[in-house]
């Protein structure tokens, strides 16, 4: 099955030899669906996400990789519900967060396709990430950057060489700023492009070989703009497709009640836009948010909101169990707890609580609530 750009939009596709980042109407691409792999597929000696390359839309025969990947699922059970899930530490990837498997494929794509120099709008994680692997791979790189943006966040990606330019006004006037510069540098956003949904989509595959290659029951994942929402969705999907599992696990989005448009759209819900402790979900305009519903929605999960105390005592009740992530990830703690309490997930069902970034990435945080 020859994969190809796809509009959502307009059901327009085109071929993948020419790098694109956006259809012509400036909507965000997909690809189109693929066929997925089965187990004799996985590259078995692979430590890597790499493992999954016969599930990729576009082969790559030199990838740009540090190991991302084939990170720690640890069972806990949660106190006061006595119900156990299992948390996937995606912050043991090489820069501290789930990202580095979209910038890992997403980079090795563009190189093979020509591209030399890479443009990124990020306030943390995602630059990163790309900062990290454009090294890696001997690609130029610039990361757009919120004039707000902490010194701590910024200083890794200068570490690993990307030019950062500080942004004045608010997240999506850097956003704004990123795809204004695009006409000038290739924008290799984690938000747009869909070779990073390629190495999202590698958590699903990695949950079903975790699980004697099979599909959990439900995965709870901190949602911004829904990349591993997505990722879980096409992985699956392509599971599915391919005689791998017998049905999808319902996914649901965890999203802070001061920044939750996914969660106001599926819940049909009027929230307002605030500052919230979980920074790396709040994205006001997440610009694929109709694809995410619908992945959620397909899935027969949902959203789940959380308050900043609920939040930030996730945050402190996994470190207490040795799971030190920053608050963003905490939500899939809090929302496993409401879940439950609400009888929409049972006890005895396997459920897996998606931990995005590592709290040394949020010290500052963490420092204020102990």
């Amino acid at each position: 099955m020859t994969a190809r750009y796809l509009d959502p939009q307009t059901g327009e596709t085109f071929a993948l030899d020419v790098p694109r980042w956006c259809g012509p109407n400036r909507a965000p691409l997909l690809l189109t669906p693929q066929s997925g792999l089965t187990r004799s597929d996985v590259h078995t000696t692979t430590r890597s996400l790499w493992r999954y390359r016969a599930a990729f839309a576009l082969p790559v025969q030199d990838p740009i990789t540090l190991g991302e990947g084939c990170t720690p699922l640890v069972p806990r059970i949660f106190p006061g519900s006595g119900a156990k899930a299992y948390a996937k530490c995606e912050w043991f990837n090489p820069t501290g967060s789930f990202k580095d498997r979209g910038a890992s494929v997403m980079l090795s794509a563009l190189r093979a396709q020509g591209i030399d120099a890479v443009l990124e709008d990020s306030s943390g994680n995602g630059g990163a990430a790309i900062s990290a692997y454009a090294a890696a791979g001997g690609l130029r790189a610039t990361i757009l950057a919120p004039a707000s943006t902490s010194p701590a966040k910024t200083v890794q990606m200068r570490a690993h060489g990307a030019s950062v330019e500080l942004v004045p006004g608010t997240r999506q006037d850097t956003a704004d700023a990123a795809v204004a510069k695009s006409e000038t540098v290739f924008y290799a956003s984690h938000n747009w492009h869909p070779f990073f949904l390629e190495g999202t989509k590698t958590l699903a595959y990695e949950l079903w070989e975790d699980f004697g290659f099979r599909a959990p029951d439900n995965v709870i994942i901190p949602c911004g703009a829904g990349s591993n929402v997505l990722g879980c969705d096409i992985g699956f999907s392509e599971l599915l497709r391919a005689g791998q599992i017998e049905r999808l696990p319902r996914l649901f989005a965890a999203q802070p009640v001061h920044c939750a448009p996914i969660a106001a759209s599926l819940l049909g819900q009027e929230l307002p836009i605030l500052p919230t402790i979980a920074e790396g979900t709040a994205i006001a305009q997440p610009i694929r948010l109709a694809e995410v519903r619908a992945a959620l929605e397909r899935s027969g999960g949902g959203a789940v909101t959380s308050t900043e105390a609920e939040i930030a005592q996730a945050t402190l009740e996994l470190a207490k169990m040795g799971l030190y992530v920053e608050p963003t990830s905490a939500q899939a703690a809090s929302a496993f707890v409401k879940l439950l309490a609400s009888g929409a997930i049972r006890p005895d069902e396997t459920t897996v609580l998606v931990l995005t970034g590592s709290g040394l990435k949020a010290t500052a945080r963490i420092s204020d609530l102990v």
